[in-house]
């Protein structure tokens, strides 16, 4: 990620919530940009409340509780240094060396009710929670050689997915802490973990996107039984059917389909749990989250244009149609900078609140419909952390 402004880095939480301004039937090519989309907005603040002295880390990490309104993150643990120029962030927001636990529990009006996690892991990607409750934390990397010299400590940390009890107990890991590696035996960068219907688990692995990765780079789906046992892997690096290129997010629908956000591919690929290949759609911009609740689809764009060429296309978070594949909403990035900005992370609650984790200017936003009530249209960024945007009601979303 490019050197930028500290000062723009500031971690947000913001709310925000959709509603169709006006509109109308909207023709749509997967080939063709898709930002021209309502996205009628109003920002308030603030949402969330974190312990005194804290403050919010790089996060992608965003999940909701079964309840349906609780909402879960996994930071990277305050850390949201200054960067020397032309470094990339990603070397340095981790939990390297700190004692805050990373894992964080909010009721819906924002209250810190839960944490725990501290001094297990490197660099939180994805936090996930199952049917039964059960919180599954993913760990991307090991620490750096920079980190290692500053914090030797650290060393066999990394590369696993955790399961936690609703409480923070430790039911299940996958992989071997600090190693990487191929199933059984290890993971190498996982950066995101889904169940299906069955329990059976699986784990996306492979954070490289470089159009310049050699062909050996891991970019695969590797397949658990729900008590951590291989089944299988499928996939590798490349840019064809079944193929990958940084494989960042993991999505199952109702019908046990998997959803993998092929980053590097600039598009979502589909695939049943044996890992055939049913289709893939590209109109969801380059995705980096992805998030399914009823029969709608929620997508993060955090980079086109600032970390990779993507001509035409803006980013933000894109809803659409589960059942064709249509985008209906974007959700805009109101900076539009170079390296990540806007959501990475994306999650929605059972009122069709969308909460996005930001690792870029702003940690995690939630946009929420209003139902009922009509505001103005529009975007307002405010400068404070935390921020709320509120619009008005869509009977669309009412699922």
């Amino acid at each position: 990620m490019p050197h930028v402004d500290r000062s723009r880095l500031m971690m947000l939480m913001t709310v925000a919530a959709l509603t169709l301004c006006g509109g109308g039937a909207y023709t749509q090519d997967e080939d063709q940009p898709t930002n021209d989309l309502p996205n009628p907005y109003q920002t308030t603040a603030p949402w969330g409340k974190l312990p005194e002295g804290r403050t919010w880390g790089a996060l992608n990490a965003v999940a909701i509780d079964n309840d349906g309104e609780s909402v879960w993150v996994a930071d990277r643990c305050g850390a949201n240094p200054d960067i020397p120029p032309g470094a990339s962030a990603f070397q340095y927001d981790s939990c390297a060396g700190s004692t805050m636990p990373p894992v964080l529990k909010f009721d819906s009006s924002g209250n810190l009710v839960k944490s725990f996690g501290a001094g297990m892991f490197i660099f939180p990607h994805k936090i996930y929670v199952d049917r039964d409750g059960n919180v599954w934390v993913v760990d991307q990397r090991s620490a750096n050689e920079r980190e290692l010299t500053k914090f030797p400590g650290e060393k066999g940390k990394g590369h696993i997915v955790v399961k936690f009890s609703p409480d923070g107990k430790v039911l299940l890991t996958l992989g071997k802490p600090g190693v990487e590696g191929s199933p059984p035996d290890a993971l190498t960068q996982p950066t995101s973990v889904v169940m299906a219907p069955n329990g059976d688990i699986f784990v996306s692995e492979g954070h490289n996107q470089s159009p310049q990765a050699p062909p050996e780079t891991v970019s695969r789906i590797s397949r658990f039984t729900k008590d951590g046992k291989f089944i299988k892997s499928f996939g590798k690096l490349g840019s064809g059917p079944g193929e990958f290129r940084g494989p960042h997010d993991l999505a199952m629908d109702a019908q046990g389909r998997l959803f993998v956000a092929d980053r590097g591919n600039m598009r979502i690929q589909i695939f049943d749990q044996d890992g055939k290949y049913l289709g893939e759609w590209k109109q969801f911009s380059r995705p980096s989250g992805i998030y399914i609740r009823n029969d709608m689809i929620y997508v993060a764009d955090s980079e086109s244009n600032g970390v990779a060429p993507h001509p035409g296309w803006k980013r933000g978070i894109r809803i659409g149609s589960l059942k064709d594949g249509k985008v209906l909403y974007r959700i805009p990035d109101p900076l539009e900078m170079k390296g990540t900005s806007a959501a990475e992370g994306v999650a929605v609650d059972a009122k069709g609140n969308v909460y996005g984790g930001e690792v870029g200017p702003q940690a995690t936003d939630e946009t929420r419909q209003t139902i009922g009530t009509r505001v103005r249209c529009g975007y307002l960024v405010l400068p404070v952390r935390v921020h709320k945007i509120t619009s008005g009601s869509d009977p669309g979303f009412r699922k």
